[in-house]
């Protein structure tokens, strides 16, 4: 979707399809409408590297911040990137209930950093999140996390190389073994942390509520045909 400022018919996008996000606001994923595109002659005469554009999001209307960053600059026209930094991310969801107090509170704050496009920072939080989640399962915890993850790896069809920094960041120490992160590795290390935690803590969780709720109605049952 290649996307230009010019100086006659302002935004142009030479394709007829529609932006589409997860709106920060409301959660939706909805269409996103140019609302503010900025002076293209100011743009020509400063030459910045980025531009930033306001998109109204069509589900609730909120104003939608995304900076691009600039391709070229020519005579009439101001040609930008496809790809763009959303300046307001959705915050991302997970059951954190059935974590432990101390690695809900680490992995919030890793959450908090993602959001914010810090994606070092995110890394450094992720294994702190981690080394407290296998001090909260004590003995073979971590070796369970990594066979956890190893499965991870297998069903989503990650190779070696890029799997590689995930497992720096969640299984080695020391601050010199936590590697720089791009958009994409923090996309597969959040998804990854996500799924060990559900598999070592969310989904033991349920389950056992489940079978409590179901003991309990049996009980209550039993003792029903008791009194009768």
């Amino acid at each position: 979707m290649p996307i230009t400022l010019e100086r006659d018919q302002g935004l142009r996008a030479q394709t007829n399809e529609q932006l589409g996000l997860e709106c920060p606001y409301c959660g939706v994923y909805a269409h996103m409408t140019a609302q503010s595109v900025p002076d293209v002659d100011l743009v020509m005469k400063n030459r910045p590297k980025h531009v930033g554009l306001v998109y109204q999001c069509d589900a609730c209307n909120a104003p939608i911040f995304l900076r691009f960053a600039v391709k070229q600059y020519s005579d009439d026209k101001v040609e930008l990137y496809q790809n763009f930094i959303e300046l307001e991310r959705p915050k991302e969801r997970f059951p954190f209930s059935y974590l432990p107090k101390q690695t809900e509170i680490l992995f919030r704050e890793a959450l908090a950093c993602y959001s914010g496009n810090n994606f070092n920072a995110f890394a450094s939080m992720c294994r702190r999140a981690a080394a407290s989640a296998y001090n909260a399962m004590g003995d073979g915890g971590k070796l369970r996390a990594f066979d956890e993850v190893m499965v991870a790896q297998d069903i989503a069809e990650i190779d070696d190389n890029n799997f590689e920094p995930v497992k720096k960041v969640l299984f080695e120490s020391g601050d010199d073994s936590i590697p720089s992160l791009n958009r994409a590795q923090a996309g597969v290390l959040l998804e990854v942390l996500k799924d060990m935690f559900y598999q070592c803590f969310v989904r033991r969780g349920k389950l056992s509520r489940a079978i409590k709720v179901r003991r309990f109605f049996v009980q209550e049952s039993n003792g029903s045909s008791s009194a009768a």
